[in-house]
């Protein structure tokens, strides 16, 4: 915070976090660290200087895939230190020095994105890595996650790079897509009335408006006037550090995509999965659990989170995993059978209670009063004629009807299977 008297220290988890992220975008990690002044005032900061790094950033040469077999390289990864955030309104600037100090790593691409629905692609792509690893948050609305796009056009089949337009400060998918757009139909203007961009300048995107507005010439290298940090010698990172990181870099979110499509969930299921950690965490406990796909993600993906919305309750308020299998063994083991099963995971949900509590209270396990399955689907096909009718004919969706009044008739405790092995022998 720059207080009198006090000088700067590295964060030492900030650096882990940032060296995870690094491996994780497989970039070259840098076992040596120098960080720099970066001199140009800053009135968002109480110094009025970052500490950042230029000539040796912590990580470089990296690369991210997104999107449908996309890519898009990872230049350089450096740490440098937050400034705070600068508000315009009503002709003034108002500065919020809250974040102002917090660790920040700052990101930089190579120019393989090219257009703005590819840089909102990998941008998501980006925040789900920085989650799954536990790098960051990552979360906008806080603002620990922000971009600045730098937009350039060029003449069709031509290579080289012209003056670029730097947006800075986007905080949301929704603001980087229009911005980019907005700033592509003003350069596209400029090139086809002949007024090709001879400089860089720096944008400021007015979410309000949704415009785009020209604050002022790009600054270069020499108006930060970097030298090496007075305050923080270079230090180092063992080998053996940077060796127990990998080993907490598992499989990236696409690559698990990847891996549930192969198990059979749909893109849905998968991205689904791979958005929400505390929901694939569930989903994993169960699978372990049943060994079966198709089963963990019918009652995690189906059942459970169809109860939680119905509910309007997140997934950390209701039944943790370990009462959900808790349900399964008793289903597994005949107490009840699998249809009455979906009824107490719902009670479960509702209400908080355990499955073995709620069959007990609601006098649901099988066998817990005496059923004659046979009277009841004769019963049931006596007084659905028009069913009867369909399944003499063939069409056997209207076995469905039969079944249906059964279970209804014997308060769910009967198995559904059970049912349609009577009816068959009946028919």
């Amino acid at each position: 915070m720059g207080h009198p008297g006090t000088l700067p220290v590295p964060n030492k988890e900030a650096l882990k976090k940032a060296q995870r992220a690094a491996l994780a975008l497989k970039a070259e990690i840098s076992p040596e660290h120098h960080l720099d002044r970066k001199n140009y005032f800053y009135p968002d900061l109480p110094m009025g200087f970052q500490i950042s790094q230029y000539d040796f950033p912590l990580a470089k040469n990296g690369v991210v895939a997104f999107g449908k077999a996309q890519t898009c390289r990872i230049r350089r990864l450096h740490i440098e230190n937050d400034a705070g955030k600068l508000m315009h309104a009503r002709g003034r600037s108002y500065c919020d020095y809250n974040r102002a100090g917090t660790p920040l790593m700052e990101i930089v691409t190579e120019p393989d994105l090219h257009s703005a629905p590819d840089a909102v692609s990998f941008a998501k792509e980006l925040q789900r890595i920085l989650i799954d690893i536990d790098a960051s948050e990552a979360d906008m609305y806080k603002g620990m996650m922000r971009f600045d796009a730098s937009v350039s056009l060029r003449p069709k089949n031509d290579t080289k790079l012209y003056p670029r337009s730097e947006i800075k400060n986007l905080n949301s998918f929704k603001a980087l897509e229009k911005a980019i757009a907005f700033e592509e139909k003003r350069l596209t203007e400029l090139w086809e009335k002949g007024e090709a961009p001879t400089k860089e300048v720096t944008v400021h995107w007015d979410d309000e408006r949704e415009v785009g507005v020209i604050m002022r010439d790009k600054e270069s290298a020499a108006d930060y006037r970097y030298f090496p940090e007075p305050d923080i010698p270079p230090f180092r990172t063992h080998a053996s550090t940077l060796e127990d990181l990998k080993g907490g870099v598992g499989l990236l979110p696409s690559e698990k995509r990847a891996k549930y499509l192969a198990e059979g969930l749909s893109e849905a299921e998968a991205l689904h999965l791979t958005e929400d950690p505390e929901l694939e965490i569930f989903y994993q406990a169960i699978f372990t659990y049943t060994k079966d796909h198709k089963r963990a993600r019918s009652v995690v993906l189906n059942q459970l989170q169809g109860f939680l919305r119905a509910t309007e309750k997140t997934l950390s308020q209701g039944p943790s995993s370990e009462v959900v299998i808790d349900l399964l063994t008793i289903i597994d083991a005949g107490k009840i059978p699998a249809n009455t099963g979906k009824q107490v995971l719902e009670e479960m949900v509702k209400t908080g209670k355990k499955a073995e509590e709620i069959v007990k209270e609601k006098g649901l396990e099988s066998g817990s009063t005496s059923i004659n399955l046979e009277a009841l689907v004769k019963e049931a096909m006596a007084t659905n004629p028009k069913a009867m009718e369909d399944l003499r004919a063939g069409k056997m969706k209207a076995a469905g009807a039969i079944v249906g009044a059964v279970m209804k008739k014997a308060g769910g405790k009967v198995d559904p299977a059970e049912v349609q092995r009577v009816l068959q022998k009946l028919l």
